[in-house]
């Protein structure tokens, strides 16, 4: 199931997307008006925290819709909604992982590969909605980089998960691009400033839930920025698999429903180039992950 979370007459929503239509289902106000469900989460993270129960009870509102006289009305064309990121806020800092990419390592300086996850956060007020135009902050970097990342989302409380478990604690995938102000990344040595900018973590379209995504290490990862093919990888290069990802954090950090985790980005960002090329007013970054969907923000 595609789900996605948006804004409609002032209130946020979410639904699975209608198959082979750009629209959505309003399947709270189907519950709403038709009451088909004892109950039915009002947050789209309350929803994941249920798991898979979550999606079925998703899809028999839907149904019941399909099958109502007036069905219709609880769908909406995308024109009609305003985007919100799937996860409009995440529990905590949206937790992520750096130079998990052989080739993105080498060509950001590394001599080696990392032998230990390298591990970052970014503020959760950094999340922005696909289709949004978001700031390029030329007041407070000159350097602002993009990152197409594939995104997990966690479905269920956990510590300590063993790697052998780690799947079961994955409600679904998102397109993130980890945006960075290398400047300021450089100048306070560390990350958390320059990933953390307002809008800095576009994430969308689509919550896509992982029974549509077997393997999450055989997907291609494309960004274009203004047309042209900038990063070009597949999930299988990444150094630390998925489950490495999650069985080492969980280690140290409890993991909760609707935690985001960012997995690294191929190479090709803009400081690889030769010479670095950054992101700019009137720009456009599009990425694209097979099974997801297509990210797209333009910048001012």
């Amino acid at each position: 199931m595609k789900l996605l979370s948006f804004k409609l007459n002032g209130q946020v929503k979410f639904g699975p997307k209608v198959k082979k239509e750009e629209a959505v289902w309003d399947v709270i106000e189907i519950q709403k008006q038709l009451k088909i469900l004892p109950s039915f989460p009002e947050t789209i993270i309350d929803g994941i925290a249920l798991g898979f129960d979550f999606v079925e009870q998703a899809r028999k509102l839907v149904d019941a819709a399909q099958k109502a006289e007036n069905g219709a009305q609880f769908k909406y064309a995308f024109s009609e909604i305003e985007w919100l990121s799937p996860i409009p806020r995440t529990p905590k800092n949206i937790l992520c992982v750096g130079k998990n990419y052989n080739d993105h390592a080498k060509e950001m300086g590394a001599e080696k590969a990392p032998e230990d996850i390298m591990i970052f956060t970014k503020s959760p007020t950094a999340i922005a909605a696909d289709e949004s135009t978001l700031p390029v902050h030329a007041d407070k970097t000159d350097s602002l980089d993009y990152e197409g990342e594939l995104a997990i989302v966690i479905g269920k409380r956990g510590k300590d998960i063993p790697k052998g478990m780690a799947f079961d604690y994955i409600f679904g995938y998102t397109i993130a691009n980890d945006l960075t102000a290398r400047d300021l990344q450089q100048k306070h040595k560390q990350f958390f400033l320059g990933k953390s900018l307002d809008g800095s973590c576009p994430m969308g379209p689509y919550l896509v839930t992982k029974d549509e995504i077997p393997d999450p290490h055989a997907l291609s990862i494309v960004t274009k920025v203004n047309g042209e093919v900038r990063q070009n990888g597949s999930t299988k290069d990444m150094m630390f698999t998925v489950a490495d990802i999650i069985a080492i954090l969980s280690k140290y950090v409890t993991l909760e429903p609707g935690d985001v985790i960012l997995t690294g980005t191929p190479a090709g960002v803009g400081k690889g180039m030769n010479p670095p090329t950054f992101l700019k007013a009137g720009d456009e970054v599009k990425i694209s992950i097979e099974g997801i969907g297509t990210l797209a923000n333009r910048f001012q």
